[in-house]
This record gives structure tokens, sequence and C-alpha cells, in this order.
């Protein structure tokens, strides 16, 4: 019997599906305005893992991940750039696709772009203000009241007041309460033509927490089985999805929440604007990564998927070069062992009374529980090596499967070469001279506004990076690599 860890309980629940036999799933997917990260690839990986499963044990699986094609950071990209959104958008829509198929990850049944369902969003702002929920700003946009909602926080355990004395909330005179959040904004003078839809509160587009609420309910209807995501959409997306859905229409929105763990870097939180974190492709990758599909290393590729697959989703995973390099290691023993076998022929491999297959199930049902699971490999791997034995060698191939893992001809694996040295790693995490001159002027405007906070943190982040500063009496900085 499966149990998931249910983050609006805080315990594992039995997982029982709304219909018998199909599970409805939808995870919240990418901004599409630049790569791929390895927070995506996190993201990407656990819940194909998790759709992977969930198909195993019988279920049929209807798998929603949507596609954000309209944001400030898309419109910003887009007037950076000088091309058309969609153009933009498409772009790194199809790269998304390519760092996808090298991690062998299934396409999920159904990816909705935004911009399809704007109507499904301005009818959903309408059904809210019918409510009371929603109102029209001063300055043309609709807000949602957060304080008409009563179990507003019931999935981040975060109550009204907390949220006012422990979140820094910009006060607009266009919100009746700072908390308050926009559900549809009135279109701005500078903004391009391509991000603007006419309704009936004027020229404007959609807020980013109501595009899920209207994608899910167009989709798959109420309630969903699972709704997911990472770590740090818990609040306010998550929360603010629920308030939405369940405001509207006046029914529980998601029976399970799952939320998988944060990825860092070298101990520190992965961050675009401290320059601290690597692309997909830039990982796996090699050639000309600026286009859409490029070179990918296959053996590369599934140590990158095997580092995810072999930590418990739900905890902090940590993206340094000892890591990686064991993570390579690691695989390479699980296609040694099976690479003096012809397992062409898998039959009867699937035995449910099978000893190694029944822990291995026993494993995932436990909150998908991957470390335990890949232990039960290695268990299975080491017997293959002492004894010869192509029933286990025909076990670690099929349940190593059942994770997106070893699909390759074991000698086509091991004929990639690895370039995972510390200087290649460390390369992929490299500060240009440029990205360190743009982060000591930022640490510097910081000194001068007084924000120490951010200036030590500059500091201690370059620190990490291998690089020293030296503030001088000229009130510049000299930078030196260590």
């Amino acid at each position: 019997m499966l149990h998931i860890y249910n983050t609006l309980t805080h315990t594992k629940d039995k997982f029982k599906p709304f219909h018998n036999g199909l599970v409805r799933m939808y995870v919240c997917g990418m901004t599409v305005y630049d790569y791929c990260h390895l927070g995506h690839a996190r993201v990407m990986v656990v819940f194909d893992v998790i759709q992977r499963w969930l198909h195993n044990i019988g279920f049929r699986v209807e798998y929603v991940r949507n596609i954000t094609d309209i944001d400030d950071k898309i419109i910003n990209r887009a007037l950076e750039i000088g091309k058309p959104i969609k153009e933009v958008t498409s772009f790194y829509i199809n790269a998304m696709h390519a760092d996808e198929r090298a991690l062998w990850v299934v396409s999920p049944n159904k990816e909705p772009k935004a911009t399809d369902y704007v109507s499904h969003m301005l009818k959903f702002i309408n059904l809210l203000e019918k409510n009371g929920l929603a109102y029209r700003s001063v300055d043309g946009d609709v807000n949602f009241s957060v304080r008409s909602f009563p179990s507003y926080g019931k999935l981040s355990r975060r109550t009204l007041d907390d949220l006012r004395s422990g979140e820094r909330i910009t006060i607009l005179k266009s919100k009746r309460d700072p908390l308050d959040f926009v559900l549809w904004k009135k279109a701005k003078e500078n903004e391009p033509e391509d991000s603007k839809w006419e309704s009936s509160y004027g020229l404007g587009r959609p807020g980013w927490h109501i595009e899920c609420s209207a994608m899910s309910h167009a989709l798959l209807d109420l309630p969903v089985d699972i709704h997911g995501g990472g770590p740090d959409l818990v609040f306010p997306h998550h929360e603010n999805e629920i308030a939405q859905t369940e405001g509207a229409y006046g029914e529980r929105f998601a029976n399970y929440w799952m939320h998988c763990g944060p990825l860092m870097v070298n101990d520190s939180k992965m961050s675009k604007s401290l320059k601290n974190y690597s692309t997909i492709r830039q990982i796996i990758g090699s050639g000309d990564l600026s286009k859409p599909e490029y070179e990918v290393n296959h053996r590369e590729a599934e140590m990158l998927r095997f580092f995810i697959v072999r930590s418990h989703y739900r905890s902090k995973q940590n993206y340094i070069y000892e890591n990686l390099v064991d993570a390579q290691s690691s695989l390479d023993k699980l296609y040694t062992a099976i690479s003096n076998f012809d397992l062409s022929d898998m039959n009867g491999v699937n035995c449910l009374d099978d000893v190694d297959i029944i822990a291995f199930s026993n494993a995932m049902n436990d909150d998908f529980n991957t470390p335990k699971a890949i232990s039960i490999l290695f268990e299975l791997a080491s017997r293959t090596n002492k004894n010869h034995c192509i029933e286990s060698a025909k076990k670690t191939k099929y349940l190593s499967n059942i994770l997106g893992l070893l699909y390759q001809n074991p000698s086509s694996y091991f004929k990639n070469s690895t370039r995972y040295t510390r200087d290649v790693l460390d390369k992929s995490l490299y500060l240009s001279d440029h990205d360190i001159e743009e982060l000591v002027k930022q640490r510097i405007t910081a000194k001068t506004n007084c924000d120490y906070n951010k200036s030590d943190h500059i500091r201690s982040e370059l620190k990490k990076s291998g690089v020293e500063l030296e503030d001088l009496t000229d009130s510049s900085t000299r930078w030196r690599r260590v």
C-alpha cells in the first residue's frame, strides 16, 4: 500500500485516489525565459520517478505540468533581446524538452501553456469576484482578498498575523491589505502588445497564481489527487492556489501536496543573482549549447539523473564535486554488474512474490524511498558479481528501469568518456571576471546604501567561489582568486 508524505497534513498518508485506478497529478512547471538549471532538473526527475512508480503499481496517470509563458521575467527578456514573446518562449520550451529527453524524463500527458488558458483565468476571476473574494483596485488591477478566505495559510501553517509581522511586504495603495495578491494586472504603456489581453477589467494579463488554478481545473477537475512542485512554491504560490480554487468552487483543491527538497550548490542556496548555478546543458552537453538541441554525453546525463534519484525527494541535496564523482562511480558499478550478460529476454523477471522485488516495492511504497530502493539494486549487483547470476542481473536492470536507469547498452555507456574532474565541475559553476566585477559593484552599492547584510552576503558567497575581496581606503574594492 502506497503512503505519501502530505505537506498539507505533515504526515505520511495512505494514498487513495479520488477515482479508482486513476491518478490525476498536477505539477507546477517552468517559466520559460532561460535554460533549465539543476533545480528544474530535480523537479523534472522527481516527478518522473513518481509517475513511473504509479504506472508500475497499476494506476493510470493523467500527469499535467504547466508551462508559464507570460510573466514579468519573460516580458523583460523579450524587451532585452528585441524579439516577440512567443518567439522567446518557443525557443526555451524546445530547449526544456531537449533537456528532458537527455535525462530520460517521460513527457507529461499534457503541458498546457498559460497563454492558451487566459479565457479560463478570466472566468475564474469573475467567479471569485462574484463570491466576494476579489476586488478591483484603484489602479486597474484585480486582487484577491486574503482575509476573505478564512482558511488561508493551512498549507504553509502560517496565520495572517504571522505573515503581517514576519514577512516583508510592499504596501501598495491599490491593495486593501498588504497580503492581497494580484489576479489580473492592468497593462502598462511600456509593455509589448503581445503581453496584453482584452477583458472586462480592461487591457492586461493574468497574475502568476491564477494560471495554475485555472489550468489544473480545466484539465483535471476537482479534486486533484496529487499537486506538486519545488520547495519554494509552498508559500505563497500553492497557498494562493488553494485560496483561489477553493474560494471559487467551494471544493477541496487537492488531496495530496508533494514538494521536493532544495538543491544546494556547495552548501549554499542556488541563486541566479550570485551566479552559483549551472544549467542542465552545461553539465551534460557539449558543442554549441546556445541552441535548443545540443550534443548530449549520455553517460553524464544518466549520472545526473542517478545523482538526483539516489537522494530522497524531500531531502536537501548538495551539488558538489565529491557527490557527483561518487554518483558516477556508483552508476558505473551497476552497469559493470550487468555488462557480461545478454539481457534481451527479460520475461518472468517481474515475479510479484520475489523477495527482492517485494523489498524494492516496499521501499517505493514508503513515500518513494529511492535511497532504500537503490540500496537493493546494489545488493543485487553484488550478488550478480559474486555468483555470476543472470537472474540477479535481470532484476538489477528491471528494477533500475523503473527508476529510469540502466537503459543504455553497457558497452555504449562506457564508450562515453566522462569529463567529471574537479576542473570541469568547477568551471560549470565558474565566475568569470565579468561576473565578479558585477558582484563587486553590487556590493559597493549595497555598502553605499548601508545594506550591510547584502554586502556581507556577497562577500561570503564570493569567498565560497574562491574569490577574496580587499576593501581599499578610496572606497574601491580589489579582488583576487585564491
